[in-house]
């Protein structure tokens, strides 16, 4: 076990505080949980798998038009306060 200091925001600080709170955990607690979540989240796919997305036109065709459709504001990006 190790033992770090780490510098943040107050705004950043607050957030991290309240989210540790939410879930009934510490705040070093919830730090080193939601690390653990996101370094285990992060997709990652082999060559393979990528030539195979690439080669599905309509799933292509699809992600085409949701990035036009995001690029011209037809959706709205919501995010919790």
């Amino acid at each position: 076990m190790k033992t770090i200091t780490l510098r943040v925001d107050d705004i950043v600080y607050q957030m991290i505080k309240k989210a540790a709170k939410g879930q009934r955990r510490n705040i070093s607690n919830f730090i080193e949980y939601a690390t653990l979540q996101y370094l285990t989240s992060s997709q990652y796919v082999s060559d393979k798998e990528m030539k195979e997305i690439l080669d599905d036109e309509e799933l292509v065709k699809n992600l085409e038009i949701g990035l036009k459709e995001a690029e011209n504001g037809d959706y709205t990006i919501v995010q919790d306060s």
